[in-house]
């Protein structure tokens, strides 16, 4: 068995993530054995000889925890913080299962992979000052050995799960042509319509219905929907030049959707009255419905069923491990 290619990949973190890498990737750490502090905190599972405690489990989902508790209450939110923890507590002993088989097969990261690793990150996130980086770590309460640990226990599970793959997955065209099909919604467009838009509200002395007729003989004569958008429009889209884009036929309301889709490109619409504003609409382009061919998305549908392949066959391996394992949720 070839030892695994532990090469780090580059970091683009800002230093405010380095802290909130450390404390998930924290959870990865070995416990060699159940000190009283672990029995205190309480233990969420064992794998092997090694625990995971509730602490760690909270702190993993925090976050989340938080998130669902502003939108469930009841017995939705206490089934949700269930589903949350024991995601968790699975994804910890994963961690663990892999680190130890890491270990079991005497495999090693060399230290200068884990010294690039620090070097890529002091360079990066803090100008190349490590005193800086240091004394961010600290105030955080960690060392730069933990640290270094951290990274390698990081290195431990990229490279493991990638060996675990064994080779570029082969999908073939029947199962490409099937998953195509499968998601022919996915590859399937509506009508669109690229479209500029010039809204100006109503007043009661209709003076402003004055001005945006006049504003559609200007567009008719010639001049610029996009500059008169820019000095007219009350819209959102005015500084835009009243662009919206490319819409389909629910993005306006009823009335203004079937005045954009009615006109060809490069023509401009009535003035339309509506609820408490005028109108004028110009089509750029259109787009008519129909279905991308598998020529197209060829690359697309199969990019995505190599990676699920490649998930399905990381699981199957994390199963054999689990087998083999002595694992208990507490």
């Amino acid at each position: 068995m070839n030892r695994p290619d532990t090469t780090p990949a580059p970091s683009h973190r800002r230093p405010t993530a380095i802290l909130a890498a450390v404390a998930l990737m924290a959870f990865a750490l070995p416990h060699p054995r159940v000190h009283a502090q672990e029995v205190l905190d309480g233990l969420a599972a064992v794998v092997n000889d090694q625990v995971i405690t509730f602490s760690q489990v909270r702190e993993l989902v925090g976050s989340k925890e938080r998130t669902v508790r502003e939108t469930l209450k009841g017995e939705a939110l206490a089934a949700k913080v269930k589903e949350l923890r024991l995601q968790a507590i699975n994804d910890l002993i994963d961690r663990q299962l892999i680190i130890q088989e890491f270990k079991k097969n005497k495999f090693q990261i060399p230290d200068h992979y884990v010294d690039d690793r620090i070097a890529t990150i002091t360079r990066e996130e803090f100008g190349g000052d490590r005193t800086a980086f240091v004394r961010t770590l600290a105030a955080q309460g960690y060392t730069l050995e933990k640290f270094r640990q951290f990274e390698t226990d990081k290195m431990i599970v990229q490279a493991m799960r990638g060996q675990a793959v064994k080779g570029e997955p082969t999908i073939s065209e029947t199962k490409i042509a099937a998953a195509y099909e499968e998601q022919r919604a996915k590859f399937t467009s509506e009508d669109q319509v690229h479209l500029r838009l010039i809204s100006i509200r109503k007043t009661d002395d209709g003076s402003k219905r004055k001005m945006i007729d006049e504003i559609r003989s200007k567009v008719v004569g010639g001049a610029d929907f996009q500059d008169l958008a820019q000095l007219y429009s009350e819209d959102s889209t005015q500084e835009a030049g009243g662009d919206w884009g490319w819409i389909n036929r629910k993005t306006l309301n009823e009335t203004l959707s079937n005045a954009a889709f009615s006109l060809e490109p490069g023509k401009v619409s009535q003035v339309l009255d509506f609820a408490n504003s005028y109108y004028l609409l110009l089509v750029e382009a259109r787009k008519k419905a129909g279905t991308k061919p598998l020529s197209e998305v060829h690359e697309e549908v199969e990019k995505q069923l190599v990676q699920e392949e490649r998930q399905r066959r990381q699981q199957a391996w994390i199963e054999k491990l689990r087998k083999k394992a002595y694992v208990r949720i507490f």
